[in-house]
């Protein structure tokens, strides 16, 4: 192990997030635009031996969490090589998914097999109708299906994620809430504030806006001590039902203090910071030939550059830079 990787304000960072591709089979409303968007050369984007090496690279440094993102990362169809090749180095202790769920029923299996601990759902609506509509041709009832398997090959706990939209889904709180309260021993429920990227399409709920929702029905027990985080989330627990739920408050509550987090996105660029895109890409570094050790400092030097935080709001503030789909959710 060599030295942390700590930026300037004395934030060591131990999650790494790896988006593996841009491509979605759905078009979410809040995500991208309807005629969808045009998708990264397929030369640009890391191959997944890249991505193990600088995984390798940052492994050494004190990364122990990868999250596999997108896009839609099953949409890469050598998906599980990646899995099994991020398991087998060394600091890794814990792999994550995030997902549509599309193909969740077929692959959770064999996700679990090769070595993935988890997989976050993202699933805005449980009314079909409805969520064929935010997600422009998503079908539920394979969510659904995908969230059973994934139960029944132990990538729990499950956590789905909710992004709420003022005027279009805030009405639908109660009922995900009925829904994963019949698995409360192994599911999570997190909401999400709505973050704009480049143009404000929608408005977000703000995070005390939905927990005096909450509280209409339900006692919230805080789980998250006053000013402290387990990662982006606050937690609470219904009294009533022992269900855990997270919020995730980007713009409202901003967590930027504590933040620990990096992106490796589609094309190679370390994000540092979700909020500003200003680095160069480490693909075009590991093409030139650079070695190990040269793009370990290349990684620390753009750490250490990483800014404060953002300055997005509820209303106001500066917009995040980017498209999130090659970021990586």
């Amino acid at each position: 192990m060599s030295a942390p990787l700590e930026d300037s304000f004395g934030r060591v960072h131990t999650y790494l997030r790896v988006s593996v591709t841009d491509r979605c089979n759905y078009r979410c409303v809040y995500c991208m635009p309807e005629e969808g968007l045009t998708w990264m050369p397929r030369e640009d984007i890391l191959g997944f031996e890249e991505i193990a090496r600088l995984v390798r690279i940052m492994a050494r440094m004190g990364i122990s969490k990868v999250r596999i993102t997108g896009g839609e990362p099953t949409l890469r169809t050598d998906i599980i090589k990646l899995v099994e090749a991020l398991r087998a180095i060394d600091g890794i202790e814990d792999i994550a998914m995030t997902t549509n769920g599309h193909t969740l029923a077929k692959l959770a299996k064999p996700l679990a097999d090769a070595g993935l601990n988890r997989v976050n759902v993202s699933i805005d609506t449980l009314d079909p109708a409805h969520f064929g509509r935010l997600t422009r041709g998503g079908k539920l009832d394979r969510v659904l299906a995908g969230i059973v398997a994934a139960r029944v090959a132990g990538l729990v706990p499950i956590k789905l994620n909710a992004v709420i939209l003022e005027g279009e889904n805030n009405d639908q709180i109660f009922d995900l809430v009925d829904y994963c309260a019949a698995d409360a021993a192994d599911t999570e429920l997190r909401f999400i504030e709505y973050m704009p990227f480049e143009e404000r399409k929608f408005k977000s709920v703000p995070a005390e806006v939905l927990r005096e929702t909450l509280r209409k029905r339900y006692t919230l027990e805080a789980l998250s001590p006053p000013g402290r985080r387990d990662g982006p989330a606050t937690h609470v627990r219904l009294k009533q039902n022992g269900l855990k739920l997270g919020f995730i408050s980007p713009l409202s509550e901003h967590f930027c203090a504590s933040c620990n987090r990096l992106r490796l996105m589609t094309d190679g660029h370390l994000r540092t910071c979700l909020a500003h895109d200003d680095t160069p890409s480490l693909r075009d570094l590991m093409r030139a030939g650079l070695t190990d050790s040269q793009l370990e400092e290349e990684i620390r030097a753009m750490v250490m550059g990483k800014p404060s935080g953002h300055d997005c709001q509820i209303t106001g503030g500066t917009l995040f830079e980017g498209v999130m789909t090659s970021i990586g959710g």
